[in-house]
This record gives C-alpha cells, structure tokens and sequence, in this order.
C-alpha cells in the first residue's frame, strides 16, 4: 500500500511556475560605452567559457588475446563472382501447384450477424418537416439494418446535419440537434436511435432591398419580389420570389437580367434578418429584326411576318415564346428555338435594340397519311394523303387526296399556304373530282375552290376562327329511285360562296370536357343554270360540363335552313339531310325527312337536331350512353315534328393523336316502310361531336 502511494505520488504532476513579465513600460539599465569596432566579447573569450566535455562513460574494454578474431589469409575468401545460384536461374513453379484457401479473416467479417435498429425522431412533426426528412434521412433508408453499431452511428451523424439544414430552410437558425444510441433491454433487441430535434425561435425578415441599376418604373425589382416584412425565412418562398424576379423582368423590357446571390444578415436579439438582393438588369431593351441560323425551312423575313408585335415595342418574353410556339406549329422542323441578340443599337430613350435569334433544324416535309371509319349507310370511308409541307416556301404545301369508300371516290389536289403574309391567315386552291353514291342521290363533280380562312389546330387552339371563299361546281346529280341516272340525272352549274364563323371555349379540339363552341354557316348559292339564287344557312353549338374527374356530360343542336330556292332547283348534293353518324345515331345516313314517291329520301329545305352524350373515362377506355334526336323538312322552316330518337352506348379508346369511336345504336321510332335497319355501327376518329 505504501508502495503504491508512494507511485501514485511520484506520478503526480508539479505545478510548473510561469514568470512574471515585465511591464513594457520599465526600462532597461543604460550600457556602458564602448567602441563602435570592439565587440562584446571576443571570440577567445567566448571559446574559453564553454565548459570541457566529459566523458562520463567507461570506455569499452580491449578485447583480449582469446577473444580477438583469427586472421584469414586473402586468398582464403571465395570468390562471389565465380558463385552460380541455380535456384534463381531456374522457372517458377506453376500457379497450379499451389493450395490457394480463401482469407478465412474476411469470410468471418462478411458473416458477422448485422444488428436492427429503431429511429425515433422527436421534434419534426409540429414543424411539418417529416415528409421532406424521412426520404433523405439516412436511417430511414437504411430500413433498419446495419453492419454495427458505429455504422448506426454514422448514419445519425448525417442525419443530425441535414436536420439542420432543414430547420434553416424554414427560418430556425438556432435549432440544435442531439443523438443518442440506446443498447437493447433485451439480448437480440434492436438499437434505438433517439434524435431530439430543438428549432429554437423562428427568424422572420427585416429590411428588405435590391441591389441592382436603376429601373423603370424605379419600383420594378421590389414590386417583382413577393416577400413581406415579417415574413417567416422560408428558403423555397425566397427561391420563388428570385426566381419570379427574373422572370417579371423579362417580361418588362430586361432580357438579360442575372438575378445574382442574396444576402441575409441575421439578428439575434431581434430575429430577424435583413434581405439583400443582387440583380445584373442589363439594358433595358426594345425588339430590334430578326436573324436566322442552322438548317433553315425558311428566312427571317417570313419570320417577322408570324410575330404579334412590332419593331420598337418593349421587349417581352412572353411574346417571344409565343413565337416561338408559332414556329413549333408549322410541323416544319426538328426543333426551333428563338434567343435575343444585343446590337448594340439604342433608341431615343436609352434602350437597346435586340434582335431575334431564331435557330432553326428543319425537318422531314414530306408525310404520307391514311384514314379509315364505318359507318351504317356510309358503308367503309377510306382516304389516303400524299402532302409535301413546304414544297413551295414559305409553308406552301402541296396536297393530293384520294378518296376510296365504298360509297365516295374522288381525287383532289390542294394547294395551301399558312401564315399567308399575316399571322395564322391560310390561303388555300385546290381542284377535285368526286363521284358519290348514296341511298338519297348519286352526283359526279368537279370543282375548283378558293379560301382564306384562320383555322384552328390540335397544337393551336384559337378562340375566334372564320373562312371565306368561293366553290365552282359542275355536276351531273339525281335522287335514288329513278329507273336510270343517266335519263333522270340534271345537270348543275353551282357558285357558291361559303361563309364561316366560329367561337371556341373548349378545351380541346378532338376530345373536349369543359367550355363551349358556336358557329354560323352562310354559303350563298348561285346557279348558273337558270336554278336561281339561295342562302344556305347552318347553326351549331355544343356545350361540355364536367362531371368529377372521369365523367362528361356533352350536349349538341343544329338548326338549318335554306332560303330562297325550290328544292327541285337545288342541287341534292347541297340540301339538307339527317340521320347517320354526326346526325341522328340509328339512322341510316341522309334518310330522314322527306321521300318521292318511290320511298327514296330526297333532302330538305330545313333541319333540326340535338344529341346528349355522358363520357365516362377510365384509364385509356371510355363508355358513352347517349340519345340523339333530329328531323329535315321540305319547309324553309323547322316544324320541330315527328322527330326521330335514336339511342344508343359507345367505346373510347383514347390515344395521344385523339379518342378512336366505336357506336352502336337503334331508332326509337323508326319508319319500317324505309326499311331503316334496327342495328347501326359507326367507327371513327375523335369524339362524335
């Protein structure tokens, strides 16, 4: 016991003592004076105050005559030169021959049993901040497994920081994260891992300023950042507030602006923090020409002609977008896309003017197309197209169409220009001839026809489109019924001058599920055959309510009329019929209304229809019940009597290029002398209407 004291004393530290130090501001005592050339002390004096080097251990002890080693002659010692090692001369022995047994070490390691683990997070709930921390926690994609206890260990280490991270982003800065491992009560219990998250006081947002060049109007970057004094620190609403900056600017004259870093400069007694934004606006800038580069469809000059605004007018990138998804719309390229240039160039006023880049990758012109549908009383329509998009630039097209039905064949050749010297104006000739054969009449016609038109498209809705143009038609037509066309057919000379107007609300073209559409119809029609003049006029509106997220209820009517002509100086091509797909489902086609004497339906001067579908959709199906009903008249008005029901259930099968229909449906009240069939099947593409 002594002994040990004794040790312990021993080994115990002294207190080492640390000298006072001066005050600098004592002085030290004044030198003697001596001689500038005599040094302070010479060299032999200084050599003779070191002190002599002892020896203090003994020196090693002469070896005595036994001991010393033998004398070896020298021509006693081998010769090393001479010396052949045959064992390094010889090939080494085959990898084969040796037993190569796997680290025994490193199979026991890898079989070592993994431990579980539990993670119990206290803290983050009352922030909200579990969803965003569970799938970037480290213990929680570990699933409760690891390899040991410092692997568990390791993984809270990383989720201790981005606790933190997290707790910053949304405005606590002096939060504070503590972890602690509980070993398990039980013997093949799991390890808890227990992190106790403290957010400590939020911090709000003091001042809050730009650093940026002047702007106009002054207030432009604030007005542009939606943070208010106050406001908690969230990071992704300051992100946001950046990121519409940027975007504001650009829509207001700044094209170039770099939205720079922040500044925050926290305060811990008031918490809060001050903002400080840096934005590069560069020049405030005005649209300047147009440039073109790449694999062009066509030049900047007929770029200028799809723009909607006007050299001079201040710079906004939502108008450069729209230009360029105008471009998209052509069909014309690979990709496009369009960048402002500086020039260099200011106006009056101290903008700049910036050009329009347009990188252009044109694509294939030439497409090859084909349609198919059935319909009862259509019998098969088929047409099959050739078209070559920009045969004639800019955007002229040229276009061949054949007609191959059973019961419509003909050829037609168009000619079509898009954006014809204005924005979404199309210009369009084409010339054909069709030969048709249906149970109300037979035609053959040739035709020549003009429009000018702006027209909508699956990419580019547009809420107001119209045409107008002209038809010139020469046919050889008569009803069914008679012994023989060639004695009972007449022959017409048509102008006609059709006028179109619609207003579109809907949401889309093919598929629609919410809004409204309307359009008006007039087409005057002259004969040039003494027949006389008439107007034919056709109204159409459909309505489309959604019903949930998968159901639609899609209503329709159409009322037309024809002033001013006998029917029997009409041509029947151009009068009025129902029944079929489009009209009134059940039906055959064009055989509502009127009949000659031979039961042959002959047309009328008046039509009336309506329909309700309810499209319900799930996934890439659909199933739509509906009900049409509809009527045409020798009268120049509608008499809404003896209206015909056909009910009906369709198929959707919905793609990316539009729904594929498939109907079925009976006449409610079908007229059995016009052997109208009981069963009616249309197929087609897009939705009925």
């Amino acid at each position: 016991m002594a002994a040990n004291a004794q040790a312990r004393e021993a080994n115990q530290e002294t207190p080492v003592e640390v000298p006072a130090v001066k005050p600098a501001q004592e002085e030290a005592p004044a030198l003697p004076d001596r001689p500038a050339d005599v040094p302070i002390i010479t060299d032999e004096d200084f050599n003779a105050a070191l002190p002599p080097i002892e020896d203090t251990a003994a020196p090693p002890a002469e070896p005595t005559p036994s001991q010393a080693a033998p004398a070896v002659a020298e021509d006693a010692l081998p010769d090393v030169t001479a010396t052949e090692d045959t064992e390094l001369d010889a090939p080494l022995p085959a990898l084969e021959g040796y037993d190569i047994q796997p680290n025994q070490t490193a199979l026991a390691e890898e079989a070592l049993p993994e431990i579980r683990y539990v993670t119990v997070v206290d803290g983050l709930h009352d922030l909200h901040l579990n969803d965003e921390f569970k799938p970037l926690s480290a213990l929680m994609n570990g699933k409760g497994k690891a390899a040991n206890v410092a692997q568990v260990r390791a993984r809270a280490t990383e989720d201790e920081a981005l606790i933190l991270r997290l707790l910053k982003s949304q405005g606590y800065y002096d939060g504070t994260v503590t972890t602690s491992l509980a070993q398990p009560t039980e013997a093949k219990g799991p390890v808890q891992a227990h992190i106790v998250v403290t957010p400590g006081p939020p911090y709000h947002l003091g001042l809050i300023m730009a650093d940026s060049q002047p702007t106009l109007p002054p207030d432009l970057i604030r007005n542009a950042l939606p943070l208010k004094t106050g406001d908690q620190i969230i990071a992704t609403n300051v992100l946001a507030a950046e990121a519409n900056v940027s975007v504001v600017l650009q829509q207001s004259g700044y094209p170039f602006v770099k939205v720079g870093d922040r500044d925050i400069l926290l305060d811990g007694a008031k918490l809060t923090g001050d903002y400080t934004l840096k934005v590069d606006t560069g020049h405030r800038a005005r649209f300047g020409g147009f440039k073109s580069d790449g694999k062009e469809a066509f030049g900047a000059d007929h770029v200028a002609v799809m723009t909607r605004f006007d050299k001079g007018d201040l710079y906004d990138n939502r108008k450069v977008d729209d230009l360029r998804e105008a471009l998209v719309a052509t069909g014309l390229f690979r990709s496009v896309a369009v960048e402002p240039v500086a020039t260099g160039a200011f106006a009056d006023d101290g903008s700049e003017y910036v050009d329009l880049l347009v990188h252009q990758q044109r694509g294939p012109y030439r497409t090859l197309a084909g349609e198919f549908g059935y319909n009862t009383g259509e019998g098969v329509t088929a047409t099959a197209s050739w078209q070559n998009r920009n045969k004639f630039p800019p955007e002229g097209a040229l276009i061949v169409t054949a007609a191959l039905g059973t019961q419509e064949q003909g050829l037609t050749t168009t000619f079509r220009r898009s954006n014809a010297k204005k924005r979404d104006r199309t210009f369009q000739l084409s010339a054909g001839a069709t030969h048709n054969i249906y149970d109300s009449y037979e035609a053959y016609t040739v035709n020549l026809a003009g429009s000018i038109s702006r027209v909508s498209t699956p990419l580019w809705q547009k809420v107001w489109t119209w045409s107008y143009g002209f038809d010139i038609a020469a046919s050889k037509e008569a009803s069914d019924g008679l012994a023989s066309f060639d004695a009972a057919a007449d022959n017409y000379y048509i102008a006609a001058l059709p006028t179109k107007i619609t207003y579109d609300r809907s949401d889309s073209l093919l598929n629609p599920a919410t809004g409204y559409r309307a359009s008006a119809e007039v087409t005057p029609l002259i004969s040039l055959s003494g027949g006389g003049t008439s107007v034919r006029t056709v109204l159409d509106a459909s309505y489309y309510y959604p019903m949930g997220a998968k159901g639609v209820i899609a209503a329709r009517s159409r009322l037309g009329v024809i002033y001013g002509g006998e029917l029997d100086k009409i041509p029947p091509s151009r009068r009025l019929y129902a029944g079929g797909g489009g009209s009134v489902r059940g039906y055959s086609y064009q055989q509502l209304g009127p009949h000659d004497a031979t039961g042959a339906a002959t047309g009328g001067l008046s039509l009336f229809e309506a329909s309700v579908e309810y499209r319900y959709r799930f996934g890439d199906f659909g199933i739509v019940p509906f009900i049409d009903i509809g009527q045409s008249y020798a009268s120049t008005t509608p008499s809404f009597s003896d209206l015909r029901v056909g009910i009906g259930i369709g198929a959707r099968l919905y793609t990316n290029f539009g729904p594929i229909r498939i109907d079925i449906a009976t006449p409610l009240n079908r007229d059995k002398t016009n052997s109208e069939p009981q069963i009616a099947l249309y197929v087609g593409i897009g939705q009925a209407f």
